[in-house]
């Protein structure tokens, strides 16, 4: 699932007034598009249920009251698939990913006849990432085996904190323990790639309280590490009701650089704005978004963004959210399609491709949105004047200050 936008600093460097109007008289002049190469295909599936909704959460979820509906939304989910089938037949799956919601809260059964049909109508190789999120509250060993027998073979945990008191606070059904109990089941059972999810800046958090959570998770050997600063997002509860005594920019920039120094000294780089990974343990479904590559997204609210081939055009689509009208038979799945135009899609590119810290190669941009490098280059040219992109003509790349102000470097390409 595509994380919210990490700020970390904010410090907006100006565009002239005759730079802005070289960039848009360059994005209207823009060239047809052409796509020379297929594009890499993930398929993301939503389950919007969890036991209780998070003060902090602005995804589509929703607290569960009662039994949630599993047979029914699983061949709802089927029939979503059979639906999208004529916009991407034939094309190959690099990966898989259950996101919500929490997922784990279906059974593995549930997971198994879902994973079932997607490879019955996709190609799905042996070796495809299929990644399921879990939360530490809902699962336990015997559980992990069935995911593992289901086909999945990555997981996510969503451990956030090990602390009992930070817990509390963000409204986790988990504590401590159950948190690590999880992830040692979840080895037990066979999976030997898995994420933690942690996050900082957190109410009252120390510098050492943070590391203190990093510490915790390397026990673990983790192959990879998601790490979040929490933002306050409208329409959750914490917008309305914000914890008390968050960090500061400067605590928060200390906790960032802090913790990222310790991950690397365990092995696990960053490799992008919130992801660490050992060698080879990237996460290749959000590389894929990163990428700018395509992805299927099926479920309530789930979004999609394909590349029709044929029209030389990027058509992005997404599903009604509310899941009892998703689940309705009389409605239309998909709540609304469009095309992406052509300074959108650069703007798109840049926002995502620019969050990885090595970059992508130049031609990446033309193989991905269709369109000649050329048309970026006054937006390039003032990036690196100002420092925020790497002054390298075979890769589009964030240099330290630019990785820093990540937002005022996309910026410039938003014409």
């Amino acid at each position: 699932m595509l994380v919210p936008y990490q700020v970390i600093r904010l410090k907006w460097f100006k565009i002239s007034a005759l730079q802005y109007q070289n960039c848009y008289l360059m994005m209207q002049s823009m060239n047809p598009r052409h796509f020379s190469a297929p594009i890499p295909l993930s398929l993301y599936i939503h389950i919007p249920w969890c036991v209780q909704k998070c003060p902090y959460c602005d995804f589509n979820s929703h607290a569960a009251r009662g039994a949630t509906p599993e047979a029914a939304y699983v061949d709802r989910l089927i029939d979503d698939l059979d639906a999208a089938l004529p916009h991407i037949w034939g094309r190959s799956l690099i990966s898989i990913f259950l996101g919500g919601g929490t997922p784990s809260l279906f059974a593995p059964e549930s997971i198994d006849r879902l994973l079932t049909a997607v490879k019955a109508r996709l190609r799905v190789s042996p070796d495809t990432e299929i990644t399921l999120e879990a939360n530490p509250g809902t699962v336990d060993e015997s559980r992990f085996v069935g995911f593992r027998e289901a086909g999945v073979n990555r997981l996510s945990i969503g451990v956030q904190s090990f602390q009992d008191k930070q817990l509390k606070i963000l409204g986790r059904i988990h504590d401590s323990d159950h948190a690590k109990r999880a992830i040692e089941s979840a080895k037990r059972a066979g999976f030997d790639n898995f994420n933690i999810d942690l996050m900082y800046g957190l109410s009252n958090q120390t510098e050492q309280e943070a590391l203190e959570d990093v510490e915790t998770a390397l026990a673990f050997n983790p192959p990879h590490v998601s790490r979040y600063q929490l933002t306050i997002e409208p329409n959750t509860f914490f917008y309305k009701n914000p914890p008390k005594n968050l960090p500061q920019d400067d605590a928060l920039w200390e906790m960032q650089i802090a913790g990222k120094a310790r991950l690397a000294q365990a092995g696990l780089q960053q490799y992008e704005v919130s992801a660490y990974a050992a060698p080879d343990r990237a996460c290749q479904h959000n590389k894929n978004y990163w990428e700018f590559g395509d992805y299927l997204g099926i479920g309530a609210g789930a979004h999609s963004k394909l590349t029709n081939m044929d029209k030389n055009e990027i058509v992005r689509h997404w599903q009604i959210k509310n899941p009892t009208d998703y689940l309705n038979r009389d409605k239309n799945m998909t709540a609304q399609t469009t095309i992406i135009n052509k300074s959108d899609s650069i703007f798109e590119f840049m926002l995502n491709a620019l969050r990885l810290t090595e970059g992508v190669p130049s031609e990446l941009l033309s193989a991905r949105t269709g369109l000649s490098l050329s048309v970026v280059e006054p937006a390039l040219q003032i990036a690196k004047q100002k420092k925020l992109l790497v002054d390298d003509d075979s890769r589009l790349c964030a240099t330290p200050l630019g990785q820093a102000f990540l937002n005022d470097l996309v910026s410039v390409f938003l014409v």
